[in-house]
């Protein structure tokens, strides 16, 4: 395959359907693990994707410019841009995982344009097509997180009941999961435990929107009793801190604290 074949083969030819490429040579011990799996899957999948394998060896100047530094090396190539790519031989299965993320489709695509318009000026209205598409996709896993992200705080039974069928295997389960305990946190009843009224506390202030206030009240209840209530303090405060993610303020300034309290 020369330069302007890859033009042809790959990059015209991801404007209309995504084209995976497989860099490789001869003596890559790793490529040649890999190699059959992808034909198989190439094949299992034909109506979806397509694939192209480039042989390092005989076209170095296109390794260079995808600076392929390791072989195999995997690239997901759409609309002339690369997506998706990965290093390494895969198993299978986690390859078919990998494809189902970055693969694009109708599905997702609508998905995204909801998502893109969730917290701004048409929240409202995003938010009717989200449970919309729900309900015309009920197996999607992805959409009924990103509903229940949105109702976890505000209708926690209903959030409960969208992801009772995230079984553990899902890709998204430990995110339902977080989801889970979150939606016990808000239909906890507090009493009079010194960790349930911390719990409380941190409901009320979740219910104002007031974060920073809900996860010290979640650090209060972990240090009074971290395993009260079937340990709703330590699952509330690791569900808070992975949906805001390390990088978020809250994180930064009261995971250390948290983990303190757990020990």
């Amino acid at each position: 395959m020369s330069t302007l074949n890859f033009k042809e083969a790959v990059l015209d030819r991801s404007m209309e359907t995504p084209v995976l490429v497989d860099f490789w040579a001869p003596w890559c011990g790793p490529c040649r693990i890999l190699g059959p799996v992808i034909e198989q899957l190439a094949d299992e999948q034909k109506d979806k994707w397509e694939l192209v394998k480039v042989n390092t060896e005989e076209m170095p100047e296109i390794a260079e410019k995808y600076k392929i530094m390791s072989i195999p090396n995997v690239k997901l190539f759409y609309k002339g841009e690369i997506i998706g790519e990965f290093v390494g031989a895969l198993p299978k299965r986690s390859i078919e995982n990998w494809l189902e993320a970055y693969l694009p489709n109708a599905q997702k695509t609508q998905l995204e344009d909801i998502l893109s318009r969730i917290g701004g000026e048409d929240h409202e209205a995003a938010l009717r097509e989200l449970d919309q598409f729900v309900e015309a996709y009920p197996d999607y896993s992805l959409a009924k997180v990103a509903l229940d992200n949105q109702l976890i705080f505000t209708q926690p039974e209903k959030a409960q009941n969208l992801l009772r069928e995230v079984k553990m295997g899902d890709k998204f389960h430990e995110a339902a999961e977080d989801i889970r305990t979150l939606a016990n946190l808000m239909l906890f009843k507090p009493n009079g435990q010194p960790a349930g009224k911390a719990l409380g506390k941190a409901q009320e202030a979740i219910k104002a929107k007031d974060y920073e206030t809900a996860i010290q009240q979640i650090i209060e209840a972990t240090t009074l009793d971290k395993s009260f209530e079937n340990d709703l303090p330590r699952r509330s405060g690791i569900a808070l801190f992975r949906m805001w993610g390390k990088d978020h303020d809250l994180s930064k300034r009261y995971r250390w604290k948290f983990d303190m309290a757990l020990y």
